[in-house]
């Protein structure tokens, strides 16, 4: 038999790459110690691609018994966005069994130090990579993303945010010293002296409710954040995107005893159709940190309702992008293609609305009119589309029936600058593929507004006519600071229009990408490098990720004795 992994020895294994991971959260430099490239896996234990997917298929219609206490029943039913029925079940939870079992094994959690949690981590994340081609059929399979983007996206970029946060949540932890000599002079007499340590001890448990487009690119900042300050984690991933957070707890776990400590520091909570427990899980007492991607609608009721919990949420909202001026037309629009094709928009960073002066823009090719303009970036897009492979690789399918209907019920919007078409995947007959839609509207109308200021997800954006930049300038303002987003493009090479438009999200914090022409999108950020939402605008509360997403996740206690 193997020999269990001591906590030195897991120190001494993962130390230099924590160390790496706090100099760049500190430097923001490029840095990630998970490759992105398929062929860079298959050695020192990690799964090749055929062997991932061999993993993957042996997963299909069978029990994943993670060994959980409180299983009462067993439940499922996932069926792929591309057409195939999973037929995993998962275990059903009796809470008030798992519950307390959770607790039990704070205590030596807690007393193992910030250190030991990170390394064990660590740990869980470099099974995970070990894993990655397996994990992306997964996440493929749940989310509807292309393999590509499903094995980066829900693989390296992934675990980077995981890695991201257990270094966030070390630094905070370590701060504040363990022990201090404190001595106070008294004049002629004796000092007063006293012996002090300090302690970061967990809050409770954690909820984490998983989404159904990104289940491990957001699920593991909030899993690890908690577990590495902690506490223990209970992941409730979307009905429809169930197995890659359940294929994470059974690593998790795995890694925790072997490691010696008690596995029930991370569980599942699987539901039933239609039993919706995520809300009666979020208001019981135990549950003190919860963190939720999804819509706008239970992120507020969380926000309003969970009261005995600390909330992490990133809700919807409406990106734009001001079009002005640029120096690189056919750059700007192959960008611009680009992120509004990628994933078939289903990301919360898409761009949506696409405020362009009615009069139209200056360009490096002479000016353009806002119809020259649409028309364009239409053509550009259907050129990155035109062939159906490529397309397939760029869209994937389309995530559920809600986001099919919205694409097809945009045409009747406006007048259509881009009308979707439907695309075979000669692998999966059965999926549902769409190239986006791109509707006219215009900020002078009254009747457009309701279609432009509210959030329309998935290949749906909107190329808004507006009067003047100061008036896209006023209306990006308003959107942001009415209903939130989570990214802000603009296209311009007028330092005072740049100005302008970087105030307005300095004042509304929203993270802003200017003149992206080349191979960055503003759908896209990299982890310890960028901030993925500000926490300061209705979209979301926290930025993953920052020392405000970790700090409040524990708390100090000090104990003080006279020395």
């Amino acid at each position: 038999m193997t020999a269990r992994p001591t906590a030195h020895e897991l120190i001494a294994k993962h130390r230099p790459t924590l160390d790496q991971a706090l100099e760049a959260i500190r430097t923001r430099a490029y840095w990630s110690p998970h490759p992105e490239h398929p062929k860079a896996y298959g050695e020192h234990g990690s799964l090749d691609a055929g062997a991932g997917k061999a993993a993957f298929d042996a997963l299909l219609g069978t029990r994943l018994d993670l060994d959980q206490p409180g299983t009462d029943d067993w439940v499922g039913g996932e069926v792929s966005p591309y057409g195939i029925e999973l037929g995993v079940s998962y275990p059903h939870a009796d809470l008030d069994v798992l519950l307390p079992a959770m607790r039990a094994g704070q205590a030596a959690w807690r007393d193992a130090g910030p250190e030991t949690r990170a390394a064990v981590c660590m740990e869980i994340l470099k099974r995970i990579s070990d894993r990655t081609h397996e994990f992306a059929h997964a996440v493929m399979h749940t989310s509807g993303q292309a393999f590509m983007m499903a094995f980066q996206a829900g693989g390296p970029h992934a675990q980077d945010r995981g890695l991201e946060a257990v270094a966030y949540a070390y630094a905070e932890q370590t701060r504040t010293p363990g022990t201090a000599e404190w001595s106070m002079p008294q004049g002629k007499r004796d000092p007063l002296t006293l012996t002090k340590s300090f302690t970061p001890v967990p809050r409770g448990i954690a909820l984490m409710i998983g989404c159904n487009t990104f289940p491990t690119w957001n699920g593991y900042p909030g899993l690890f954040a908690s577990l590495a300050t902690g506490n223990a984690v209970l992941v409730k991933p979307h009905p429809r995107a169930v197995l890659p957070l359940a294929l994470t707890v059974q690593v998790a776990r795995e890694a925790l005893a072997e490691a010696g400590f008690d596995p029930n520091l991370v569980a599942l909570a699987a539901e039933r159709a239609g039993e919706g427990i995520a809300k009666t899980l979020a208001t019981r007492p135990e549950i003190r940190i919860i963190d939720y991607t999804g819509s706008t609608a239970f992120g507020d009721w969380l926000e309003a309702n969970a009261r005995q919990a600390q909330v992490y949420t990133e809700k919807a909202g409406v990106n734009t992008v001001i079009v002005q001026s640029t120096d690189d037309y056919q750059g700007m629009l192959a960008n611009l293609a680009f992120s509004l094709s990628l994933y078939s928009g289903q990301m919360c960073t898409t761009p949506q609305n696409l405020l362009i002066p009615r009069e139209g823009i200056s360009t490096n090719e002479g000016h353009k009119s806002f119809d020259e303009v649409t028309g364009d970036l239409a053509r550009a897009v259907d050129g990155l589309l035109g062939d159906d492979a490529r397309a397939n690789a760029l869209l994937g399918a389309i995530v559920n029936p809600d986001v099919k209907a919205r694409l097809e019920a945009a045409a009747d919007l406006g007048e259509v600058a881009l009308a979707s078409r439907e695309i075979t995947n000669p692998d999966f007959p059965d999926a549902v593929v769409r190239t986006p839609v791109m509707v006219k509207l215009d900020a002078a109308k009254p009747d457009d507004e309701a279609a432009y200021l509210g959030e329309c997800f998935g290949p749906v954006s909107f190329a808004v006519a507006v009067d003047s930049v100061a008036d896209a300038v006023d209306l990006l303002r308003r959107t942001i600071r009415e209903q939130g987003a989570m990214t802000v493009g603009a296209h311009t090479t007028d330092p005072e229009v740049a100005r302008a438009i970087e105030e307005v999200c300095l004042e509304e914090p929203a993270q802003l990408s200017l003149n992206l022409t080349g191979g960055v999108y503003v759908n896209q950020t990299a982890a310890f490098s960028d901030f993925h939402g500000s926490g300061g605008n209705p979209a979301a509360n926290a930025a993953l990720t920052d020392g405000a997403y970790v700090a409040n996740r524990f708390r100090v206690v000090e104990v003080r004795k006279e020395a």
